[in-house]
C-alpha cells in the first residue's frame, strides 16, 4: 500500500509542478489536460488547457495533482506535505525555494530533533514542512 499526496490547484498546477520539479529534482511521468479528456467539450474554454492529472516522481516518492474546476476549488488546509532531506544545506535550499513568494510559518532553524526544520505555505497555497534527517549537533 502507498499513501500519495494529491494536490489541487486554482489554475496554476503546471507552474507549481515545474517549480517542484526544479527545486526537488522531480520528473513528470504523466500529464493530461482537460482538453484530452472525454469531458473536454463540457468544460469552459479557459479550463481546457488546465491540468486534469499530473504525476511526478521525486526520488522514491510520487506527487500527484490537478487544477480543480473553479466551483470545486478550496484553499488547502489541515495538512502539510513533509519533505525529508539529508543535509542542513539541502534543507535551507529547499525551504528557501518553497517559501519564496509564500508565507513562512516557522523559519527554518535548528530544533531539538533536527539541525534544520521549517514550515511554510508556498506561493501556490500548499503547506510544507522541511525536515533534515540528520541528528542535531
Amino acid at each position: 500500500m502507498d499513501v500519495i499526496p494529491y494536490l489541487h490547484f486554482n489554475g496554476n498546477c503546471a507552474e507549481a509542478f515545474a517549480h517542484y520539479g526544479e527545486l526537488m529534482g522531480g520528473k513528470v511521468v504523466m500529464v493530461s489536460k482537460y482538453s484530452d479528456s472525454p469531458m473536454a467539450n463540457d468544460m469552459p474554454a479557459d479550463m481546457r488547457d488546465k491540468i486534469i492529472h499530473i504525476h511526478m516522481q521525486i526520488g522514491n516518492t510520487v506527487l500527484l495533482g490537478s487544477d480543480a474546476p473553479p466551483q470545486h476549488f478550496s484553499k488547502p488546509q489541515g495538512f502539510s506535505i513533509s519533505v525529508a532531506v539529508k543535509t542542513p544545506a539541502e534543507a535551507d535550499r529547499v525551504f528557501a525555494g518553497l517559501a519564496e513568494g509564500g508565507n513562512i510559518i516557522m523559519p527554518i532553524a535548528q530544533t531539538f530533533w533536527s539541525p534544520r526544520f521549517g514550515m511554510c505555505t508556498d506561493r501556490y497555497g500548499i503547506p510544507w514542512m522541511v525536515n533534515c534527517e540528520q541528528a542535531p549537533a
